[in-house]
């Protein structure tokens, strides 16, 4: 065992070195150092079930358990996806403390991968040497867009990957358009803490490519009178769990994702899809540069009950922007679904996952957030 290590941060860690967490009195740590090795400790030393948090990104945290059973049944379709072998080398740049770097890890001890663990900053390959081999890495969308964006030197870094998942986030058209330089498969996921990460993919780039999820294998899904999706399996413990995604299924196995059912607004009496309002926006903003980021919520209004609006991050847009933009949506939208007004915010809120926090962003600004 002793021959095993880790990188974390540029600093070896061998895996009987924390196994018994020797080092601890000898190599300063910081929190989220000691959080990541505390993890991999009780994975090597055998632990049956572990705590996690979830992201709070559509609802208040909360602790549920997984057991080392689910996370292993979970990590082996992913190492059977990405026909990952011994000796390939994952990044871990996602929160360690939440379930997709929680799996990262996972999934690299399960197919004895060599490990490079960087902190989960916005363009994690700033923190990795440029001619290290990677073979497989996990990103949020803010991540692999901020490394196109900012850092294309890095492109070849990525080519030379296996596969790369991203997830957390809706992906931007900006980004859709931008992954197709892209070569080895790059992976939409959709899952959840209950779930031990992802029960199916989606392909965003190449003539591979589909505007469907893929379920894999041996998962089971099917659908709730709310047209929400149902799920069951090992990663489960064989118990169905009912989600509050409404989705199309296509096939036993393909679904569309449509939205949250609980991410419905009432407007003037009509009933609005945020997600399908948020889709037109992105592919509106797809021709400007550094496109910002944004999301829409209701806010109350006198005479509608609640009013959509469109928040955007950073430095308002030019006049002739805005009116570029409202011409936009309004080619791709009914006329109930049109933003009534954009409100800007110098900077999102954040969960530690990486996502937008809504709540807290509205609340930041002074608006209603319920």
């Amino acid at each position: 065992m002793n021959e095993k290590y880790l990188l974390l941060n540029g600093r070896k860690f061998y895996y009987d070195e924390i196994a018994a967490y020797s080092f601890r009195n000898s190599i300063p740590l910081d929190g989220y150092e000691s959080k990541t090795l505390e993890f991999c400790r009780n994975w090597l030393t055998g632990v049956q079930e572990f705590p996690i948090m979830t992201s709070g990104s559509t609802g208040v945290p909360k602790t549920i358990y997984l057991t080392r059973q689910q996370m292993e049944a979970s990590a082996r379709r992913t190492i059977k996806l990405l026909r990952l072998e011994k000796g390939d080398c994952a990044l871990v740049c996602l929160n360690t403390e939440y379930i997709a770097g929680m799996m990262m890890l996972v999934r690299a001890f399960k197919a004895d991968l060599n490990i490079i663990i960087v902190d989960p900053v916005s363009n994690p390959l700033s923190l990795v040497n440029r001619e290290e081999q990677l073979d497989f890495a996990s990103f949020v969308p803010l991540q692999l867009q901020t490394i196109l964006q900012e850092m294309p030197e890095a492109l070849p870094q990525l080519n030379r990957m296996k596969g790369i998942l991203v997830g957390g986030a809706p992906i931007s058209a900006t980004l859709q358009r931008e992954l197709q330089q892209i070569k080895p498969p790059v992976c939409l996921t959709y899952g959840m803490t209950e779930t031990a990460s992802h029960i199916a993919i989606r392909r965003l780039n190449g003539s591979e490519a589909t505007d469907y999820y893929q379920v894999l294998d041996d998962i089971q899904i099917g659908i709730d009178k709310r047209g929400c999706l149902t799920i069951k399996g090992d990663i489960t413990n064989n118990e169905l769990l009912v989600t509050n995604d409404i989705v199309e299924l296509l096939t036993p196995s393909r679904f569309r994702w449509i939205g949250r059912a609980d991410n419905t607004i009432n407007t003037g009496g009509v009933k609005v899809q945020v997600e399908s309002v948020e889709t037109a926006i992105s592919e509106a903003l797809a021709g400007i540069e550094n496109a910002p980021r944004f999301f829409v919520a209701a806010q109350p209004d006198e005479l509608l009950g609640d009013k959509i609006v469109l928040l955007l991050e950073g430095k308002p847009l030019s006049e002739a922007a805005e009116k570029e933009l409202f011409s936009r949506l309004q080619m791709r939208l009914k006329k109930y679904e049109v933003p009534k007004e954009i409100i800007y915010s110098p900077t999102f809120s954040g969960t530690a996952t990486g996502k937008v926090s809504r709540q807290n962003t509205l609340r930041k600004l002074g608006l209603h957030s319920d």
